[in-house]
């Protein structure tokens, strides 16, 4: 990354659009190529943290949406399950 742009945001504070944005702009400067081996190598890093992080919240939001579709199959409240949050 150029000696301009800001450090990144710690993966584990980023939302799951955030997380998801940054991915993508990762995957674009991998794809178009011209960085040195040691920015790609970074850069592969970064978004190999980042697709964990995604992951992490769609696994959450499953987690989430199995436990609403049992507690509404047995007429119960459903208690969420540890997701994620804006705060994690």
């Amino acid at each position: 990354m150029s000696s301009t742009t800001p450090p990144p945001a710690d993966v584990a504070t980023l939302t799951y659009e955030q997380a998801r944005d940054e991915l993508v702009q990762v995957v674009s400067r991998l794809e178009a190529g011209g960085e040195p081996l040691e920015a790609s190598l970074a850069l592969w890093e970064r978004g190999e943290a980042l697709a964990a992080r995604c992951q992490q919240w769609l696994d959450g939001a499953r987690e989430r949406l199995a436990s609403a579709r049992a507690a509404d199959a047995s007429g119960t409240q459903a208690t969420p399950q540890d997701a994620p949050t804006e705060d994690d």
